[in-house]
Parts: C-alpha cells; structure tokens; sequence
C-alpha cells in the first residue's frame, strides 16, 4: 500500500523539480540566438543586480539585422505585431545569455514590459505580447510564465512595431 502511495508522489517530485534545458529547447524549436545589438543611445542592454538582470528594453531584429516596423492596427496585423514580439523574445534572450553565459541559469522570467506601437483604436496588445510570452513558456516551462503588463504607444523608437524589457532571476 506504501508503495502506491509514494509513486505517484515520486514521479510528482520528479516531474516538478525537472530541470528544463533552455538552450536544448531553443535548438528543438529551430531557434538560433543572435549576436546581441548595441545599444541605441546612452544606456546598458543589461544590468545584473544580485540574482536579478534587468534587461533594457529590445526590438523585433530580422536575421538581417533590420527591425520591424510600423504601428500595429494600421501597417501591421495583429498576427504579424505577435511575430514582432516573438522576434524580440529571442533578441532579449540573446543577451541575456551574453550577460549570464548559459541559459540553464535562469530561475525564473519575473516580469516583463510589452509596449506596441498601435493605433489609438488596437485593443488588443496582450494578443501581440503573447508572442513573446508563449516563447518564454515554451522554452523555460513553468520557469517562463512571468508577471506582464502589454501597453499601447503612441510611437516607440525608430517605429518599431514593439519594444520588451524584462527581468529575470538567476542563480
């Protein structure tokens, strides 16, 4: 009888103590990091404060190294802003890994900014931001789901379609 008790508790263990092995992950998913960009003005990307980076916020880079552009409800769909959000997930990740030099450090996505250059009638910026935060959850598992908030703006710089900023905790 102990004995049917403890396995399922052992695989529950087992199965929520599992460490999820992000850079693996991104591979499975076709995913290759980029070389993080520069900064555009007068800032860091990412500040490391204890066990938090604080990662300024980053754009949607193409493979070319060009950003997506244009306001969200006008020049771009919805789809196309959470494709925006996607790409920028992967630019943030990419420096954060610079920062941090393995991924498998990561303890939790804390919190994460999603501002979308959108008209003044789009409402529905927690669609677009949903495309980095699926990406979160799909690499990091339950170490992806984060605190979020997903704004409208009038203009971001360079018009970019989004811009992200997160923190994250680390061992």
């Amino acid at each position: 009888m102990k004995k049917l008790i403890l396995l399922p508790l052992l695989f529950f263990v087992i199965t929520c103590t599992a460490q999820v092995d992000a850079e693996k992950k991104l591979k499975e998913l076709g995913i290759e990091l980029i070389t993080p960009t520069r900064p555009i003005a007068n800032y860091v990307k990412a500040v490391r404060a204890g066990n938090f980076v604080f990662l300024s916020g980053h754009g949607p880079s193409k493979a070319d190294g060009t950003l997506i552009t244009g306001k969200v409800g006008k020049e771009l769909s919805t789809e196309q802003g959470a494709e925006a959000a996607r790409l920028t997930a992967i630019s943030l990740l990419s420096t954060l890994k610079a920062e941090i030099g393995d991924l498998s450090k990561v303890k939790r996505i804390v919190k994460v900014l999603g501002m979308v250059n959108c008209t003044e009638s789009f409402t529905d910026q927690p669609k677009v931001i949903n495309g980095f935060s699926d990406l979160m959850v799909q690499v990091f598992g339950e170490k992806g789901k984060h605190a979020r908030s997903a704004v409208g703006m009038f203009a971001l710089p360079s018009n970019m379609a989004v811009e992200i900023e997160m923190i994250v905790e680390v061992e």
